[in-house]
């Protein structure tokens, strides 16, 4: 048999695996628990809340990359998906996809490397949690039926990026397992969602070819489309009662968020969800999630957070 040659794998084709564009899906959910542990504790430490966001970021790589990896093998991807060739490195490289699986579960051990200074600090609970992250990591892209083939997706990833992260983050800067961290993330946990129901409303077809039993594919585009128009309004109005019944000081950030939003909501809603507007479709839910997440934080900070050290 003959040998494969494949070509060098490089930095540029490992930042595109990572995909920074992502990164708003974990950084965001980290920086409200910051705000949170600033605005309930007596002060948040800087060296900590800089570990948690690197370690955020290095799953959420992490994740990226062991989708992309287990979707190229599995032949899920090709070049003729509607997708940019910066979001497809191993269809539109000639490169060893064994690179990209050891890429990803360094991403995993560099980030519970950084780990050991939590659990030094704040003690095994933000483990535990990691552990529960790191292990839907794995199952979701990975093994014979991966939960991203399944109508979970959206609960998966909304919860774990959304609500895991926070609720770790929050003990692990507070000392206190607070279960009303999940209530304030709430928000957090419909914007990742939705990011992963963009994605896969758009892929209805090729989610089809390749036997992926995702939620759109089960409801079909029309039905997908109206849930997700009223995931986007709940979304709104959830942020707004938060601020209102939680951080009402800071509740005076609302009419800005609402303004800033608009016209990104506007062309979302605008947008049919097809395969030939994926592209446009995955920037517009993550503008409007750097948006609705960062203006949240100003919301909660503003309400009256402690020093940093």
């Amino acid at each position: 048999m003959a040998s494969t040659t494949y070509d060098r794998f490089t930095l540029r084709m490992a930042v595109q695996l990572a995909a920074p564009h992502t990164w708003p899906a974990a950084i965001l959910p980290c920086l409200i628990a910051i705000c949170a542990a600033g605005v309930f504790s007596d002060g948040v430490s800087l060296s900590m809340a800089c570990v948690l966001l690197a370690i955020c970021i290095l799953m959420q790589s992490s994740v990226n990359t062991f989708n992309d990896y287990y979707d190229y093998v599995k032949g899920a991807d090709s070049a003729a998906d509607d997708v940019e060739e910066s979001d497809a490195t191993l269809v539109y490289n000639n490169v060893n996809p064994r690179s990209a699986l050891t890429l990803g579960i360094g991403f995993l051990v560099a980030a519970f490397a950084l780990g050991s200074y939590v659990i030094f600090r704040a003690g095994w609970i933000p483990l535990a949690i990691g552990v529960v992250g790191a292990v839907f990591v794995v199952v979701y892209s990975a093994g014979k039926t991966p939960l991203s083939y399944l109508p979970l997706g959206e609960i998966v990833s909304g919860t774990v990026m959304g609500g895991l992260i926070p609720l770790a983050c929050y003990q692990a800067l507070t000392g206190n397992l607070d279960w009303m961290m999940l209530v304030w993330a709430l928000p957090e946990i419909i914007g990742v969602a939705l990011i992963m129901m963009t994605n896969n409303t758009c892929d209805i077809e090729k989610d089809v070819v390749s036997q992926r039993r995702t939620l759109p594919v089960l409801i079909g585009r029309a039905k997908a489309r109206r849930l997700y128009h009223g995931a986007l309004v709940a979304w709104l109005a959830i942020i707004g009662v938060e601020c209102l019944a939680f951080f009402p000081t800071g509740a005076i950030v609302l009419p800005f968020m609402y303004l800033a939003a608009y016209p990104l909501l506007k062309a979302l809603f605008a947008n049919p969800l097809a395969p030939a507007s994926r592209i446009g479709a995955m920037a517009q839910i993550c503008s409007v999630n750097i948006a609705l997440g960062s203006f949240y934080a100003c919301c909660i900070a503003a309400n009256g957070m402690a020093p940093m050290w």
